[in-house]
């Protein structure tokens, strides 16, 4: 069996209980050596082998699923976050189909909760913004040419920005051509729930001398939107009192 794992966003304590006893009980372990906390191999057990992906090919990877698998051993696949964003498992999961290897996939901390808990925000804000929009800059990887940035930016939505810290100069044109205004809040948070967690509040147009003013160059978040500075937003009515709902009676005049 492989269990694909999330390795939550960064402090070792924040991977799942599920991830955690996974981790534990794993003969074998490849993990993503370049983003996932190597704390979180302390939770293995003895003559459990270890393997780091960032030295590996796809096809290595599977290679040694697959000698695990034909020796009765269960392996845990680490990624860093939540597994379902960047992770690359959809073809790691299709060879394994191909294969006949049962495989299963226990949810993470993502970074981009991660991020929020750093600056203590919350992204969907009654009246200032009820969507995210979870994407990237086009690197060396490509991204859908309708995915563009300067498209998604026209919504005015939060937009949380994974891999692009090496291009902020480009983001903020591209985010300022979509339609952000350039004094639109902004902020970059680097190593998410980490030791050396830093964050910088900012603005699109100072993005990339921001970063630069705090020697970040990666590893980091960047996360655009009015609710980075939570103000001018809409109380929710949820908890108002005069909100009538399946489980409370309003005490006061209906809204």
């Amino acid at each position: 069996m492989v269990h694909f794992v999330g390795a939550g966003s960064g402090a070792p304590d924040l991977i799942t209980v599920r991830g955690k006893k996974l981790l534990e009980e794993a003969d074998v372990i490849i993990y993503a050596g370049s983003l996932v906390n190597p704390q979180l191999l302390d939770y293995k057990k003895e003559g459990c082998a270890v393997y780091d992906s960032a030295k590996m090919t796809l096809e290595e990877v599977i290679d040694e699923m697959v000698k695990a698998e034909e020796a009765g051993k269960m392996t845990v696949r680490l990624h860093t976050g939540d597994p379902c964003l960047y992770g690359a498992i959809r073809e790691q999961m299709d060879i394994l189909d191909e294969k006949n290897i049962s495989y299963d996939v226990c949810p993470g901390v993502s970074s981009f909760s991660g991020a929020a808990s750093a600056l203590n925000l919350e992204y969907t804000l009654p009246n200032v913004s009820q969507s995210v929009i979870i994407t990237r800059m086009a690197g060396r990887t490509p991204v859908p040419e309708r995915e563009e940035i300067a498209s998604f930016a026209a919504h005015h939505a939060t937009m949380v920005i994974f891999l692009s810290t090496g291009m902020l100069e480009q983001l903020s044109e591209r985010l300022m051509e979509g339609g952000y205004e350039n004094d639109t809040p902004a902020a970059i948070v680097y190593k998410a729930t980490w030791p050396d967690q830093k964050t910088v509040v900012c603005t699109v147009e100072t993005l990339a001398q921001s970063a630069k003013d705090n020697d970040i160059k990666k590893t980091a978040l960047i996360i655009v939107g009015d609710i980075v500075s939570h103000s001018n937003y809409d109380r929710s009515l949820l908890y108002h009192p005069g909100f009538t709902t399946e489980f409370r009676q309003a005490t006061q005049e209906s809204i």
